[in-house]
């Protein structure tokens, strides 16, 4: 305040001095307003309104005293040099201001300018950042580097990671923190700080902190915007990553199983038909048949286990192509019952159908594989000698086939991931054997055709496996009972 009221004195000496000058050299009442005009507005251009101001009060007193009548008074004795005189302090204040006012524009047009350079080597910037090392670090730098702030504070929520640059206090990292978890952004004019929530949408993923005095709202926001939309970036691309990697891991995995179990084949073959003559020899001493036949069994349990395998194989594999027909269900389920009634360890199948009619469109013998699948699976986890039960009936337009027995009741949590490859419950998978293929078979058969399979498990009741899918529609399927 002090600079601006010798501002003040000094542009009132130098007024006074111009206009004694002026008077010396007579100028008319005319000129000299002109020549004060002048001066009150490179004052107002130079140093702003209130040593303008001040200007204009000491050049409407020097035109009053040295220009109008009476000479070297302060009085005015015509009318006209007063309304003269007043049009002239009326004029200078206006223009005074509009010029101030021209020239804070241009000089916020500049500074925007500036700005958008800055904002636009920053996002430049951003778009070169290293893959393989966090971003928050890099982005802090590049924030200190392109816009000039003293000091930059990023917290990142999905890693509750703190990066920071530059000279920063524990006070800092906490605001940072707090302004995520409270999910509100502030300002402080005193200490030159800018807290942003980061934002992608309306969702928070972290903040940021910027600490200096050039920074604007429009330009701290727009920082802010920048560093949510890099962040965002690098975890697109690293989901991009992780889920190629993932792709190319299942790619190898289907290889190395389908490959396995193809090889796998040959070899049980040989071993099954030589256990097979060895028995069919009936030359064996019943400790060396009891043997071969306990290798015979083992063998052909492994090569059932590697045509589940090669049958995930085929399923998972994008070359897969359904040989759809109309099925019966009703002379299918029967079909299924007969042929794994081996396999169902003496337990008796229930199985009930009240429209002899129904009928899926479906590659048959997928189905087959799934019902069997079902069934065994039912017979594995039953009490000993209870009945399964079988039944299918027509929901709009899905048909859904029922396999229910009376087994241990299935955790609610574990009713999804038990139709995952190789999950078994940790509760169930000592009750009796299994690889963990089959259910998941199933899911990857009733997905193939468009339909779902599920469970329904309580204590009381049992567990029930459903499988639905689209029914079969036309003429044809009146026939397919006979």
């Amino acid at each position: 305040m002090v600079i601006r009221v010798v501002r003040v004195l000094a542009g009132s000496a130098a007024l006074v001095f111009l206009n004694y000058c002026a008077f010396r050299l007579q100028f008319n009442l005319s000129a000299a307003t002109s020549i004060n005009f002048l001066a009150v507005v490179l004052t107002a251009l130079r140093f702003g309104f209130l040593e303008a101001t001040g200007s204009s009060v000491v050049a409407l007193t020097c035109l009053d005293y040295f220009f109008t009548a009476p000479v070297l008074t302060l009085q005015v004795a015509d009318p006209q040099n007063l309304l003269a005189l007043a049009s002239f302090e009326f004029t200078a204040l206006v223009v005074s201001r509009l010029s101030i006012r021209v020239q804070s524009h241009m000089t916020e047009a500049v500074v925007h300018q500036h700005n958008a350079e800055k904002l636009y080597e920053f996002s430049r910037s951003v778009l070169f950042l290293n893959r393989h090392e966090p971003p928050g670090p890099q982005i802090a730098a590049l924030i200190v580097k392109n816009i000039d702030v003293d000091a930059v504070v990023i917290f990142d929520a999905e890693f509750a990671r703190l990066d920071s640059l530059g000279i920063c206090s524990r006070e800092d990292e906490d605001l940072a923190k707090s302004a995520f978890l409270c999910d509100t952004s502030r300002t402080e004019w005193d200490s030159q700080r800018w807290v942003r929530v980061l934002r992608v949408g309306t969702k928070p993923i972290g903040a940021v902190l910027l600490h200096g005095g050039t920074l604007t709202p429009i330009m701290a926001d727009a920082v802010t915007s920048l560093v949510a939309t890099a962040l965002e970036r690098t975890r697109s691309f690293e989901k991009e990553a992780r889920a190629e990697a993932i792709r190319q891991g299942e790619q190898l995995r289907k290889t190395v199983l389908d490959g396995l179990a193809h090889a796998f084949k040959t070899p049980l073959t040989v071993i099954q038909a030589g256990t097979s003559g060895l028995l069919e020899m009936k030359s064996l001493c019943p400790e060396q048949a009891e043997l071969v036949e306990l290798i015979n069994e083992q063998s052909t349990e492994l090569n059932e286990l590697t045509n589940r395998f090669l049958r995930m194989a085929k399923l998972e594999s994008a070359e897969l192509h359904l040989q759809r027909e109309p099925v019966a269900v009703p002379q299918l389920i029967d079909e299924v019952v007969g042929d794994c009634s081996d396999e169902l360890y003496g337990h008796s199948v229930q199985v009930r159908v009240l429209d002899d009619k129904l009928a899926v469109t479906a590659d048959r013998q997928l189905l087959a594989m799934t019902m069997t699948e079902l069934l065994v699976n039912a017979a594995k986890y039953s009490t000993i000698n209870s009945p399964i039960a079988v039944s299918a009936e027509r929901r709009d337009d899905q048909i859904v086939l029922a396999v229910h027995n009376d087994g241990p009741e299935i955790a609610l949590e574990e009713q999804e991931l038990i139709f995952e490859r190789f999950y078994r419950s940790p509760n169930l998978k000592h009750r009796a054997p299994g690889s963990g293929i089959g259910l998941a078979i199933a899911k990857k058969t009733a997905v193939a055709h468009r339909g779902n399979v599920w469970v329904s498990s309580e204590r009381e009741t049992g567990t029930t496996f459903f499988l639905s899918l689209p029914a079969y529609i036309g003429r044809e399927h009146e026939s397919l009972a006979n």
